[in-house]
């Protein structure tokens, strides 16, 4: 069992079958404490949303999906205390507050941060942050 943050890239897949689904739902049923910042209820959201407007979804699903991501055993801890040290690293990578918000919550709990942002995966690899970030499709 690991300890683990993960992102709205990653919760979504637990829903929405998407590239790397599978990984995603090994990481939510192999027995990990999973950690995320009280940010991603916010963006899962504007993510339902958006998958709704494109019609992926319907928006009884959409609204579905809102009241089961709440029922996750999630350990979710206030951005705010967080803010400091995610703006620094969002300065150094020229990456959001939002992004970086995950990435600082890893750090400060010592465990890896899991995302299917190919994007922020991508811009924490040759730094020292690569050790704190994994790919969804490691699981």
């Amino acid at each position: 069992m690991s300890r683990l943050v993960v992102d709205a890239s990653v919760a979504i897949k637990w829903y929405v079958p998407e590239v790397h689904s599978a990984a995603a739902a090994r990481l939510l049923e192999g027995g990990n404490e999973l950690l995320a910042p009280d940010l991603i209820f916010p963006e899962f959201g504007n993510i339902l949303w958006k998958k709704r407007r494109m019609r992926e979804i319907r928006e009884t699903e959409a609204r579905d999906i809102l009241k089961a991501l709440r029922t996750v055993p999630l350990e979710v801890y206030p951005s705010e205390p967080l803010l400091d040290a995610a703006f620094e690293i969002a300065i150094s990578l020229d990456r959001s507050v939002y992004d970086s918000l995950y990435v600082a919550l890893a750090e400060s709990q010592d465990c890896r941060f899991v995302t299917a942002d190919g994007k922020l995966h991508n811009a924490l690899q040759n730094t020292p942050l690569a050790k704190s970030i994994a790919w969804v499709a490691e699981w």
